[in-house]
């Protein structure tokens, strides 16, 4: 028992418990299985992309080195949600340790806008070789990829650390049951007896400035490279300026439209099934783990040749 800042007695709190689908329990039973396979799909066609880069010295170039920045991005999110949801579902091991949780939300909120800030980066990447091929080579060069790298660490980890910092310090007592299979920051922030309005707000303040900036940047870069795609007049030029970043724009439509719709969920979670937002929550860090992959892999000829030279 322990006295809080009021004057009340209160049980504190010493684990949290994951509780999934409260509302529609049997999702469990029927999402197992494909999401095993989508975090099995996942991780085999990262891993074989990493290798395939890291084999084929044609690959070593910028925008794979990027592409290979992003695919360990995706490995370390999954790892992060899905191997205790699975859990969650077929176990019931639904208990998490204050420590565990508070990393795990770290790693998500951390990674996510990674994700964002890496899709950014391939954008300008795009963007000159679209509208500034003959300066390609002196722009797109390792020692930027190695900035871009250092900038995508740096940014995210200071502007996110406080998300962790601050759940971590309110005093939880009384309920531990996080209505969550993922130790999301306002799902765990709720069950505190404190006050949680600093937390909402730097949530939102916070990922509205790292993923709202992104996707700026991205659609301002798009916005360039249409403009100058259109402006060809060369047979067959648009086709082809098209289809060296094609590939990019299908992971971009991937990332940001199940985040859009988690989003618009929340928005109007009040016409939603409650359950609804945590499906997609989790889904969010598997799907495109598990798209990127394939996406480039079938779409660019120089990994799809290295994957078939390394399989043989």
């Amino acid at each position: 028992m322990t006295a809080h800042q009021n004057g009340t007695i209160a049980t504190e709190v010493s684990h949290f418990l994951l509780n999934c689908f409260v509302r529609s329990p049997s999702w469990q039973l029927w999402l197992s299985l494909p999401l095993s396979l989508l975090f099995l799909l996942a991780m085999g066609a990262n891993a074989t992309l990493l290798v395939t880069i890291r084999l084929e010295e044609s690959l070593h170039q910028p925008m794979y080195y990027l592409l290979s920045l992003l695919s360990l991005l995706d490995m370390v999110l999954c790892l992060t949600v899905i191997p205790k949801v699975l859990a969650i579902f077929w176990f019931d091991l639904r208990a998490i340790s204050f420590s565990a949780c508070f990393l795990q939300m770290f790693i998500m909120n951390c990674f996510l806008p990674m994700e964002s800030c890496t899709f950014m980066v391939m954008a300008y990447d795009r963007y000159v070789a679209i509208c500034h091929p003959l300066r390609y080579p002196s722009i797109i060069t390792e020692q930027f990829v190695a900035k871009a790298a250092i900038f995508i660490l740096a940014r995210n980890f200071i502007f996110t650390l406080p998300i962790p910092s601050l759940s971590g310090r309110l005093y939880y007592c009384g309920r531990n049951v996080i209505e969550n299979c993922i130790c999301a920051n306002m799902s765990v922030s709720r069950l505190s007896c404190d006050d949680v309005t600093v937390n909402r707000l730097y949530q939102f303040a916070g990922g509205w400035t790292l993923l709202g900036s992104d996707l700026v940047l991205i659609f301002a870069s798009y916005t360039l490279i249409l403009r100058a795609v259109l402006r060809l007049k060369a047979e067959g030029a648009v086709a082809k300026a098209l289809g060296t970043c094609g590939s990019h724009f299908i992971l971009i439509l991937f990332f940001s439209t199940i985040l859009l719709v988690f989003v618009l969920t929340h928005v109007a979670k009040k016409k939603v099934p409650p359950d609804v937002p945590v499906l997609l929550n989790v889904l969010h860090h598997v799907v495109p783990a598990a798209l990127n992959p394939i996406v480039y892999g079938v779409r660019t000829q120089e990994i799809k040749q290295g994957i078939q030279r390394l399989l043989k």
